[in-house]
């Protein structure tokens, strides 16, 4: 049971900050949904985060190093956008953001020396946002004088968890699309190149949805241990990322209708039909757009009348699989397949196909002219060898060349008979 001084704390934190009960149940139901637990745990999972908060306000918070790899910040630009008062800002009153490059008061040695003071310490999250760059000779990403690389390193050793947010993150996203110039990966990746064993949990997305990394930061901190997480064979929380958008897409019935939008502007987008012809990617992208929604929760991609560019898709363990160079160009339905190094378009295959059976073609009508095949001169066996030879089992029919009518397999052996045909004989 929980303790009544507790609870009436904990109301008054939510109270001050204009969230209502409710409201925060609610958030306790999603927080028990993404960590793939039945609704029984909700009242678990509340009590957790309330003694995690109650925590929070006298100083026992759970520390957390953001580091920026190579990246735009959008990730953390998203995050920075939850509305207050908000459940969710409540919820991370248990975090102590103690490190970051864009976000933190503190600069220079202060700021480093936080840092320090965290990995040392231990029992702390690491959330990195962007691409991993091995190019360089790893020259690059540098931050206090020291390689992005190395930082990355150092925080995940000691790590309880790192969190890998956007999909440049997971596995390079667009700076590792070709032809990767910076040899751009993942963070789950290069960790298990040199041989850092922390739990990695996957989370793409460009940006990443601020509610799905607030959802995992719940989960760490209301678990305690993050292998408990349920992940994918990604990597990625199964409950947030084993489901395509077209599984939850609310034009998903106009698809089954085969009802289409085959131009911007048209009747049929202005009836919301499907966008797959302008090349929506939701039926191949795995990921809950369209039941978490953005803006705190006002809208997402396809339903503000954008096809889906699969952002999301990201395979951690191959950076040339991105989501911009599997899904570009977009707004159309052929994808850049890449053979090797080289990359090309299935029409520009199909094209070169076609070229080389014709070309084929014509170098076999080159041969029967040369043969002679093409003018009726050349030779054929006026009848098949084994016709001749086994006249009871002959395969052919032929005919009498005085009478035109077929001819009885004795004659077989007449010099002066022509196949009539090829056709096997009746018996």
């Amino acid at each position: 049971m929980e303790d009544h001084a507790t609870v009436t704390d904990f109301d008054s934190v939510l109270a001050s900050r204009g969230v209502t009960r409710r409201s925060f149940m609610k958030l306790c139901g999603a927080v028990a949904a993404a960590a793939g637990l039945s609704q029984l745990a909700v009242p678990r999972v509340a009590q957790a985060l309330e003694e995690s908060v109650i925590g929070a306000t006298k100083g026992d918070l759970y520390p957390v190093i953001w580091i920026e790899g190579a990246s735009c910040t959008g990730c953390t630009e998203s995050f920075a956008q939850i509305e207050t008062p908000d459940v969710a800002t409540v919820v991370l009153d248990m975090i102590s953001l103690n490190y970051s490059e864009t976000l933190s008061a503190a600069a220079g040695h202060s700021v480093e020396e936080a840092k320090e003071q965290t990995i040392a310490a231990g029992n702390y999250i690491l959330v990195y946002e962007g691409a991993v760059l091995e190019a360089f000779e790893g020259n690059a990403l540098r931050v206090a004088g020291e390689v992005g690389s190395v930082a990355l390193v150092q925080a995940a050793q000691s790590a309880n968890a790192v969190v890998a947010i956007g999909s440049c993150a997971v596995n390079g996203g667009w700076m590792a699309a070709h032809p990767n110039p910076a040899q751009a990966l993942g963070v789950q990746q290069y960790l298990q190149k040199v041989g850092v064993d922390t739990p990695v949990i996957n989370i793409p997305g460009c940006p990443v949805n601020p509610e799905w990394l607030m959802s995992i930061l719940v989960d760490v901190v209301v678990m305690k241990d993050p292998s408990l997480i349920e992940l994918n064979s990604f990597g990625m929380p199964a409950g947030l990322f084993d489901q395509t958008i077209h599984d939850n897409c609310e034009r998903r019935g106009h698809f089954e209708n085969g009802e289409f939008v085959y131009a911007f502007g048209s009747e049929e987008e202005k009836k919301g039909y499907c966008l797959y012809p302008l090349g929506c990617r939701g039926p191949q992208t795995r990921s809950l757009c369209g039941v978490t929604l953005w803006n705190n929760r006002r809208s997402w991609c396809v339903q503000s009348g954008a096809p889906c560019v699969g952002c999301c898709e990201a395979n951690p363990n191959n950076p040339g699989q991105n989501w911009v160079e599997v899904n570009t160009p977009f707004y159309r339905r052929f994808r850049t397949l890449p053979i090797g190094d080289l990359q090309f378009q299935p029409g520009a295959i199909a094209l070169t196909l076609t070229g080389l059976v014709a070309a084929a073609l014509v170098v076999h009508g080159f041969g029967m002219k040369k043969t002679g095949r093409m003018d009726g001169g050349a030779p054929f066996e006026k009848i098949r060898k084994w016709d001749a030879a086994h006249p009871e089992e002959s395969i052919g029919t032929y005919a009498n060349p005085e009478t035109g009518g077929p001819i009885l397999s004795e004659e077989l052996v007449d010099e002066n008979i022509t196949p009539a045909s090829d056709h096997k004989k009746k018996h």
